[in-house]
C-alpha cells in the first residue's frame, strides 16, 4: 500500500474571492472541478508541481452557510526558498500580516486566507514554490495516533520535534518523494482535547484499487464511515481515532 497524500480539502463561503486570493497570491492553477446540484469543488496548486504533488480543494456548498473552525485541524503549510522574502512579498501583495518570521523564531511565518484558514511558510530546497508541504492535525494521544497512519496507512515517522508543552510528528508513505506532501501530527502535553468543527474538511489518500485499499483498511480495523458503495464506487472515507476524516481516492 502507497497511500500518497493526494489533497487537503477545506471549505470557503466565497469560492471566487477565495479562487481569487490563491491564484493572486499563491500563482495556483486549476486542476480540476466538480460542479453539483448543492456543491462545488475546486483544486488547486501550482503549475509546476510534483506529479505526486498535493493539491488543495475548495468545497464551495451553495447554501450560504458559515463554519466553525474548530481546534483540531491546524494548518496546511506551503514551501518557498526563503520565509522573509516570501512573507515580504505576500505583505506587498496586500495580503494581512499575521505572524511574520520575526516572530517565529526566522524558521516559519503564518498568513490566513479570506475564510481564516491558516497558512504556514516553510523554508525547503525541494518542490515548487508554494506547493503543499504537510497538513497539520491535532492529536489527542501521539502513540495512538502515529500508531493509526502507520498500521492503517503504512507510512513512516520521519521527522520528530520534542518540547517542553508540546511535540510534532511528520509522517508520509515510506518510499515518499521528498515533494509529497506528508500529515504533521502535534500533540500537546496538558492533555487538552479539540473540536474538528466544519471549515476543514479531509486529507485524501490515492489508492490504485478503491475496493481492495478499503478493504485493507477494514482488515486492519479502521473505521467503516462512508464505504465505496455509499458514495457511488468513486471514493471512500475513514476516520482517525481523533475525527480527522481521510477520504480514499482514484489516482
Amino acid at each position: 500500500m502507497h497511500a500518497t497524500l493526494d489533497h487537503t480539502m477545506m471549505r470557503v463561503e466565497d469560492l471566487e474571492e477565495s479562487l481569487d486570493w490563491y491564484r493572486t497570491h499563491f500563482d495556483y492553477e486549476e486542476y480540476g472541478r466538480w460542479e453539483a446540484d448543492t456543491f462545488t469543488n475546486v483544486f488547486l496548486g501550482p503549475a509546476d508541481k510534483h506529479e505526486d504533488g498535493a493539491l488543495l480543494e475548495l468545497t464551495y456548498n451553495h447554501d450560504d452557510r458559515t463554519y466553525d473552525f474548530g481546534d483540531a485541524w491546524g494548518h496546511v503549510a506551503v514551501r518557498c526558498e526563503d520565509v522573509y522574502e516570501a512573507y515580504d512579498e505576500l505583505m506587498d501583495e496586500g495580503v494581512e500580516d499575521y505572524r511574520d518570521p520575526d516572530s517565529c523564531g526566522g524558521q516559519y511565518a503564518f498568513v490566513t486566507d479570506p475564510d481564516g484558514h491558516e497558512i504556514e511558510i516553510v523554508e525547503r530546497d525541494h518542490g515548487a514554490k508554494w506547493s503543499l508541504d504537510h497538513t497539520m492535525l491535532r492529536v489527542e494521544d501521539a502513540d495512538e495516533a502515529i500508531g493509526w497512519f502507520t498500521r492503517k496507512l503504512d507510512y513512516r515517522l520521519f521527522r520528530r520535534e520534542e518540547f517542553d508543552d508540546f511535540a510534532l510528528y511528520f509522517l508520509k508513505p515510506e518510499d515518499a518523494a521528498p515533494e509529497e506532501m506528508s500529515v504533521e501530527l502535534t500533540y500537546n502535553y496538558d492533555g487538552r482535547t479539540y473540536d474538528v468543527g466544519d471549515a476543514w474538511g479531509h486529507v485524501a489518500v490515492q489508492a490504485d484499487d478503491l475496493q481492495k485499499f478499503w478493504d485493507t483498511l477494514l482488515t486492519r480495523h479502521a473505521e467503516d464511515y462512508r464505504d465505496p458503495e455509499s458514495c457511488d464506487d468513486r471514493y471512500a472515507f475513514t476516520k482517525t481515532m481523533d475525527g480527522h476524516e481521510v477520504e480514499v481516492v482514484t489516482n
